[in-house]
């Protein structure tokens, strides 16, 4: 194996998060800075809310309605060229 190919690790890197909150924890990097943490990460707070601010979940469920609407017309639209067809035969 190549030697001095490996970065070097810290045993005492600092992670300092957004809230103000500091711990240590071991890295390659001397200070890591972070915007959450499990301190103030809505999960692990227990404040878990879910923010629509574009209507995305409004958006996803009429997409799913119009895939629904499109199977649906789809089908009657085939079922009708084979009876068609069907007849067409006879």
């Amino acid at each position: 194996m190549k030697a001095n190919i490996h970065p070097i690790y810290h045993d005492d890197c600092e992670v300092t998060c957004a809230c103000g909150n500091k711990f240590t924890t071991g890295s390659t990097l001397a200070k890591i800075d972070v915007e959450v943490c499990s301190k103030c990460h809505p999960f692990f707070t227990g404040q878990l809310k879910f923010v629509d601010i574009k209507g995305r979940i409004d958006k996803f469920k009429e997409k799913q309605a119009k895939g629904v609407t499109y199977k649906a017309a789809k089908a009657v639209k085939v079922a009708d060229k084979k009876k068609k067809k069907d007849e067409s035969k006879n």
